[in-house]
């Protein structure tokens, strides 16, 4: 309840512990907290009562218009170190709205070109509720509200829900994947980290999961995390700020990032 992270989703969070405390018959917090001393296991309840599961298409436009910009030098990265595909990676993907927006900028906004390469995108998310929702990619109409007009149109068949053509589902893996046990192996050209590590975990865990995800970003790689959100210190040296929307580019020449995909 102190953690400044949660700050603008303290009362979401509030209720769903509140509404446990009910299920269990606990009058306030305090005995909530002697009740977790004695069951350990309700501490996985905690946890996903603090998940957070905001998304929508094109969440912060800007953000999506600059990597648009920077998807040709990322195709150009992966042709020139010899690799056969520009390889993504959504952490916290939630209900997918963030990695089909990545598949529509790859579609619409990647000009032709005579030497292409296919794009493949993996996203993983802890909830598999949350997965199972991202894999059917219907949504309602509510979260397109940000996506150029022209996009919808041409990317979603509409009836009581925006589903999603076959086309834009193409070249997408979703694993459930908790970031704070697990990643992904290999390594990628670009990562997408946005309103996870860096607004709700505690300094030390964004360390680690930093350097996690810089061992797996190839040099010249880019990340991008959210536009309120900033690297824990002492990242300048290795992650360089390509743009003041949260775009990182991967300034090191050695790491596991080296290894051909």
């Amino acid at each position: 309840m102190r953690w400044t992270g949660f700050r603008r989703v303290r009362r979401q969070v509030c209720r769903r512990l509140k509404s446990r405390l009910k299920q269990l018959g606990l009058d306030d917090f305090t005995d909530y907290a002697a009740y977790l001393l004695a069951h350990p296991d309700e501490w996985s309840v905690v946890d996903a009562c603090c998940r957070i599961t905001i998304s929508r298409f094109y969440r912060d436009a800007p953000a999506f218009e600059q990597l648009c910009r920077e998807l040709p030098k990322l195709l150009h990265l992966a042709i020139t170190r010899g690799d056969k595909s520009v390889r993504c990676w959504c952490a916290g993907c939630a209900s997918g709205e963030e990695v089909y927006t990545l598949k529509l900028l790859e579609y619409f906004g990647l000009p032709d070109a005579e030497i292409s390469l296919p794009w493949q995108i993996l996203a993983t998310d802890i909830d598999g509720h949350l997965l199972s929702r991202a894999r059917r990619g219907c949504y309602s109409a509510g979260t397109l509200r940000e996506l150029p007009q022209a996009w919808r149109e041409e990317a979603f068949t509409a009836n009581e829900h925006y589903c999603l053509k076959p086309a834009f589902r193409e070249g997408i893996q979703f694993e459930q994947q908790d970031i704070r046990q697990q990643m992904p192996l290999g390594s990628f050209h670009l990562i997408l980290c946005r309103n996870l590590a860096f607004t709700y975990f505690e300094p030390s865990l964004q360390q680690q999961i930093l350097s996690g995800i810089s061992q797996r970003l190839v040099p010249g790689g880019m990340l991008l995390i959210g536009r309120r959100e900033s690297l824990p210190h002492g990242w300048q040296e290795l992650l360089f700020p390509v743009s003041d929307r949260g775009i990182y580019q991967n300034i090191t020449s050695s790491g596991w990032g080296q290894s051909k995909i």
